[in-house]
């Protein structure tokens, strides 16, 4: 997995859980939906980098 991306969906994963957090502590639904979808889409990122690294090996 290439370092750049590797560090971006880590990135996402943790903007993700801190934004789904920060919502469901104020009780704003909105901020918790934003905070999950950004975490599931780094989720998806990594999944696919480490389907590209099973592929280049």
């Amino acid at each position: 997995m290439s370092k750049n991306q590797k560090s971006r969906a880590k990135a996402e994963q943790a903007k993700g859980k801190l934004k789904e957090t920060a919502g469901r502590a104020v009780g704003n639904e909105r901020l918790t939906a934003e905070g999950r979808a950004e975490k599931t889409k780094g989720d998806a990122r990594q999944a696919k980098e480490k389907i590209k690294d099973v592929f280049k090996g």
